[in-house]
Parts: C-alpha cells; sequence; structure tokens
C-alpha cells in the first residue's frame, strides 16, 4: 500500500507566490523592473495566484493604477473574484509582504519552481509517448523539442559590477601572458593573409555577413573559408545549405581543391589526370571536419538545436556557415505577414548563438537591386536587402565584387574585391583576391596561393 508520506506534490513555494502579488501591490514598479524574469500567470503554482496575477497584467497592460480596488474589479471582469475567495484574500495579500526591495528573489523562487514543474511534465511527457510507441525518428525530434524548450529559460543576472568584469579580465590577461598559445584559440584563419590581417581572423562569437549580388560568387569564396580552415587549420566546420544540396556542394568542394574545371564534373567528362585529382582531393576532405546540412527551410530553432548538439558531440565548433539568410524562417507565424521584421528576428538570433557557442557565424546575404540603378556598382550597406537589422548585428558586414560582372572587357577580369564595410573592432578597408573561375577558388593576389 502506497503510504501518503510517498505522495509528492509538484515544486511550489505558496509563500513566495504571496509576497510576489503582494510586492507589486505595494509597488507597481516592480511589474516593470523584473519584467526580464517573464513571468507568467502559469508560472504561479495555486489557481488564485495564477487569477490574481493575470489581472494585474491586464491593468498594467491598460496603465491603471494597481491596488486592490482596481484588481478586485478587475478580477470580477473576468469572473474570478469568488475564486479568489473574494476581497477578504486581496488585502491579506496585499499586506503580506513588508517590503518590495527584496522582490527579486522571491519573484525568482516562483520562476525556479514553475521550470522545475516543467521539467517533471515534460518528463512524463515523453515517457507516456514512449509507451505509444510512436516512430522513433518523430519520437526523437519531439523529445528534442521539448528539451530544447526547456532551455529556453534565462535566471541569470545578467548585471554586473565593472569591478567584477575587470576582475575576470585581469585573470584572463594574465592566463595569456603564461600561455600565449590559447590567444589563438578560437580563431579561425582564412589563409587570405590581407583579410586575416584586417579582421584579425573570424573571432569565437562574432556574426559576419558576407553579402553580394546573385551570381557574383559568394558561395564559392565562403566554400574556399571553410575548405583552408578545415583542411590547414584542422576546424571543425558545420555549412547550412538552403540553395544546393548536399551533392552540388560536394561537386563544388572537390572542383576547389581537385582544381577539376566544374563543367567537368557536372557533364561527367573525366580523365584519368582528372579521376587522380579527384581521388588525392577525396582523401584530404574525409579527414576534415566538414558537417553539410541541406534541409531548404531550417529555421532558427532547429539551427540551434543542430549546433548545439554538434557541439556537445564534437567537443568542439570552431565555424558556421549560413548560405543564405533570406532563405532562412524565423518559424514563428506572427512574422508571416512582416519579412523585414523575420529577417530582423533572424539577424538578432544568429547573433545571439553565436555568442552563446562562442564560434563565428558567416551568414551569407542577398544585396537589393538598388546597386544595379546607380553608376557605380560597388556595394554599400545600404544595399543589403529586406533588413537595415542586418547591419546592425553583425560583427562584420564584408560584400563581394567582380568588376567583370558588369564589364566583360575590364582588366581586372581575374580579380575580386572584398569591401569590407562594417568592422566592429578594426579598420575598413578593401582587398582584392585572384580568381580562377573554373575551379571556383581564390587566391592571395601578391603569391596566387
Amino acid at each position: 500500500m502506497v503510504n501518503i508520506d510517498d505522495l509528492k506534490l509538484p515544486p511550489h513555494h505558496l509563500e513566495a507566490e504571496k509576497w510576489v502579488l503582494s510586492t507589486i501591490l505595494i509597488d507597481n514598479e516592480v511589474m516593470y523592473i523584473l519584467e526580464w524574469l517573464a513571468l507568467e500567470p502559469k508560472d504561479f503554482y495555486q489557481k488564485e495566484h495564477e487569477f490574481i496575477f493575470q489581472a494585474l497584467e491586464s491593468l498594467r497592460a491598460s496603465r491603471k493604477t494597481i491596488d486592490v480596488v482596481t484588481l478586485s474589479d478587475e478580477l470580477s471582469k473576468a469572473d474570478n473574484l469568488d475564486v479568489v475567495w473574494w476581497t477578504d484574500y486581496l488585502y491579506e495579500i496585499a499586506s503580506f509582504a513588508i517590503t518590495a526591495t527584496v522582490a527579486h528573489d522571491y519573484w525568482k523562487i516562483v520562476k525556479e519552481k514553475a521550470v522545475l514543474r516543467n521539467i517533471l511534465s515534460t518528463c512524463q511527457k515523453i515517457s507516456w509517448e514512449v509507451y505509444d510507441q510512436e516512430p522513433v525518428p518523430e519520437l526523437l525530434e519531439r523529445i528534442e523539442k521539448r528539451i530544447f524548450d526547456l532551455t529556453q529559460v534565462n535566471l541569470s543576472d545578467s548585471l554586473k559590477h565593472i569591478k567584477d568584469v575587470l576582475n575576470s579580465r585581469v585573470e584572463e590577461y594574465m592566463e595569456l601572458v603564461d600561455n600565449p598559445e590559447k590567444l589563438e584559440q578560437g580563431k579561425v584563419n582564412t589563409k587570405y593573409h590581407d583579410l586575416d590581417d584586417m579582421l584579425w581572423w573570424f573571432q569565437p562569437g562574432q556574426l559576419i555577413i558576407l553579402a553580394a549580388r546573385p551570381s557574383m560568387g559568394k558561395t564559392a569564396f565562403a566554400l574556399n573559408c571553410m575548405i583552408n580552415a578545415a583542411i590547414q587549420e584542422k576546424k571543425t566546420i558545420a555549412m547550412f545549405s538552403l540553395e544546393m544540396g548536399n551533392e552540388q556542394l560536394v561537386d563544388r568542394i572537390l572542383c576547389t581543391v581537385s582544381k577539376t574545371p566544374m563543367h567537368k564534373i557536372t557533364k561527367w567528362l573525366l580523365d584519368d589526370t582528372d579521376f587522380a585529382n579527384l581521388g588525392e582531393a577525396m582523401e584530404k576532405l574525409s579527414g576534415a571536419d566538414m558537417y553539410l546540412d541541406d534541409k531548404w527551410a531550417v529555421t532558427l530553432n532547429e539551427l540551434r538545436s543542430k549546433l548545439r548538439r554538434l557541439k556537445i558531440e564534437k567537443w568542439k565548433l570552431d565555424m558556421v556557415v549560413i548560405d543564405y539568410l533570406q532563405l532562412m524562417s524565423a518559424g514563428w507565424s506572427k512574422f508571416a505577414w512582416n519579412r523585414v521584421q523575420e529577417v530582423s528576428e533572424l539577424s538578432r538570433g544568429l547573433k545571439e548563438l553565436a555568442r552563446e557557442l562562442k564560434t563565428p557565424i558567416i551568414a551569407l546575404s542577398q544585396l537589393s537591386r538598388a546597386v544595379e540603378n546607380r553608376p557605380d556598382k560597388r556595394p554599400m550597406l545600404s544595399d543589403l536587402r529586406e533588413s537595415w537589422s542586418i547591419e546592425q548585428d553583425a560583427d562584420i558586414v564584408m560584400m563581394l565584387y567582380r568588376e567583370d560582372y558588369y564589364d566583360p572587357y575590364t582588366d581586372k577580369k581575374w580579380l575580386a574585391s572584398i569591401f569590407v564595410r562594417k568592422n566592429r573592432n578594426g579598420p575598413w578597408w578593401e582587398i582584392e583576391l585572384q580568381r580562377a573561375k573554373e575551379y571556383m577558388k581564390f587566391y592571395n593576389l601578391e603569391k596566387g596561393t
């Protein structure tokens, strides 16, 4: 027989819930000050407290004074006044807290208990779904989504005194003095000397935008950077291609590494020398840590989930490439009517993900047609398509330009220009690279390497 003592209630703290509600009645500004904690009505364990907090939120949204009288009226409108034991209980709540100065501590307790209940509920749902014996791939995907949703709660306080930050930085400086090799950890070298010198490599946590007009060569340049980093620097790299399949990407990579003309690969016009070169390229690439994903409509949440899992499984993730930003989806219906807002959410989300993973993310981006309507075709920041927030969120904005794209008779037919239009921690400049079109390969100009 089950003993009554063995039965456990879900995690909760009724006194903390009362204190939270009481502090709001003492000082209405508490709701605004602690808004970052994202407390919701459903976070309250006791149903009466959930209804009261819901009424408090309605009063705040209507910009009305919050006190027992207005709260009682709001509950009455929603037919919930009798549920919370009438006005007497509201007066009891109002006198429960002594001061609102420690509201943060009690709000955090309520939120933590709600998270624990959510974890418990998620585990129970997963258990029942396992017993239903649904197809394993679908079940794993749903479980991963549930676990991911659980991680999207921020309970930490991001406000820090500058003294604490300074002390932490001093320790990092001393660590680098003692171990200078750590200075290079996490950075990605593209092997394009002028670009690396200007940017001081791609740094962990950076969002890098590589933009150009269609067919300018931005995918080819991104693949060159990936290949150089993966083969020469032994970096772990993930690429999400929303435009081309994995097979097309591999063909392009093989073309670049083996220096076999692309038309010979696509038309299968290969001779013995080509096969030998492709064999050597395959051997090099097989040992490289490159991961490809060609799902055509990846969402921001799916991207987060896949990259987190990859970093956990491989213990490191040095660079991420997304081709291209405008083909991504935020995954939320509220943005369906506003593409500019959706792209803004995507750029902001990618920057947050780069910081979370401590990994540079290179997102390719299209430029608007505005560049075609002016005499000087060299791209500018204002040419970024669909959202000004791309420019705002990015640490680096690089723009690829080829003069022969517009003028086939130019004397710069085999050159490509990289315009660094934004560099948060360094100069803006222009570099030139040599381009071998048939191999989709870019070289340093001074040595052709």
